[in-house]
């Protein structure tokens, strides 16, 4: 008998499950708040220097746009806050926005906004009214190859207070706050683009020569003055086997400075000669071992030439270059390492007079060939 009597009772489960389902599907699209139709802005600009190459959403908060009260008569005792969207989804939404409102120059420079925050929330005001507060913050990045250059951030917003059954001012204050964020964006790079060094297009390089002149313990190499054994004033090596030694070297500092969207790198280049670590003992005070000793020097000089041609603007970033030109120094300066090291191999250190010989004609030509002598 129980068994017979089952089927019905399941039915009568299905009936009554259905019914709660209905009752509470028409209890939620009673309280249903519409998208929101985000219209595009007529803006008072046209960009010069950038293009929105692209919106990436970064929210916390990705559930909705908004949360409102739904629109009614008045507002009900009890009513609360509904999510709301933008109509075909946020990021697709903002896109269409930011096509329809803001002119694309691809010719100009890519921006990337970063969606970090839009949103929308309602409370409620005094006499049944409704307070609303929209924030918006977005940050712009410079779009390049090698990775995108943070440039500025933007934060702002609106508020509104409106009547329970009026939601027409809702869209407009939270699209005057986007169009406020490309405003700011638009007189930031105009403002900008000339002498903000992210910003730049180019790079040239002014060098600088320390020039002929004696500074403390230091002499700077120049061609028409050559070295003397009285620049050589360190205290000789008594367990040295050698006549005398040279202590050269060279080093760069640089200034910069934005003009016009291209920046100027100011390099002062120095080879010099420090005093007091070069030295020389008597018996060694002839012209063919300070000629020897000179080379060492004439070395430091070319390899500093070559140095400045490893920094060639093409082969810079402007968001990396500081770097770029500090390891082409550190390459420069070990090939000076091992260049100083094979000519004293093969010189034996000056006493074979053959390879000496060598070795001077072919630092000559290298020095002429690069412009250091004529």
């Amino acid at each position: 008998m129980e068994l017979r009597h089952l089927p019905y009772l399941w039915s009568a489960g299905i009936v009554v499950l259905t019914f709660i389902l209905m009752s509470a599907g028409s209890q939620t699209s009673a309280v249903t708040v519409e998208p929101l139709v985000l219209r595009p802005e007529r803006l008072p600009f046209t960009p010069e220097e950038f293009y929105i190459a692209d919106i990436v959403d970064e929210r916390k908060d990705r559930k909705a746009v908004a949360y409102l009260f739904p629109a009614s008569p008045v507002l009900q005792v009890g009513a609360t806050v509904q999510p709301v969207n933008l109509q075909g989804g946020e990021l697709p939404a903002l896109k269409e926005f930011v096509k329809q409102s803001l002119p694309r120059n691809p010719k100009l420079r890519p921006v990337v906004i970063r969606l970090q925050e839009c949103m929308v929330r309602e409370t409620t005001g005094e006499k049944g009214s409704i307070n609303g507060r929209v924030v918006v913050r977005l940050a712009f990045d410079l779009q390049r190859e090698s990775g995108n250059v943070r440039l500025v951030e933007y934060t702002g917003g609106a508020k509104y207070v409106r009547s329970a059954s009026q939601r027409g001012m809702v869209e407009p204050t939270l699209r005057q706050s986007l169009a406020g964020g490309l405003q700011y964006l638009n007189t930031w790079m105009n403002n900008e683009a000339g002498r903000h060094e992210k910003l730049a297009k180019g790079i040239k390089i002014n060098f600088i020569e320390q020039g002929n002149k004696r500074v403390d313990d230091t002499v700077h190499y120049h061609p028409s003055r050559p070295l003397t054994w009285n620049d050589f004033t360190g205290q000789p090596k008594k367990t040295s086997h050698y006549g005398a030694s040279v202590f050269p070297g060279f080093s760069y500092h640089g200034d910069s400075e934005v003009k016009n969207g291209i920046i100027h790198l100011h390099v002062t280049l120095n080879v010099f000669m420090v005093q007091s670590s070069s030295w020389v003992k008597p018996v060694a005070r002839d012209n063919y071992a300070l000629n020897h000793e000179q080379r060492h020097f004439d070395i430091a000089k070319l390899v500093a030439e070559k140095f400045k041609k490893r920094i060639d603007p093409d082969n810079l970033t402007i968001e990396d270059y500081n770097s770029q030109i500090q390891y082409q120094y550190l390459e420069a300066y070990r090939e000076m390492n091992r260049m100083q090291e094979l000519y004293d191999s093969e010189t034996r250190h000056s006493l074979d007079s053959v390879a000496q010989e060598r070795w001077n004609k072919k630092i000559d030509a290298d020095l002429q060939a690069l412009g250091v002598k004529k």
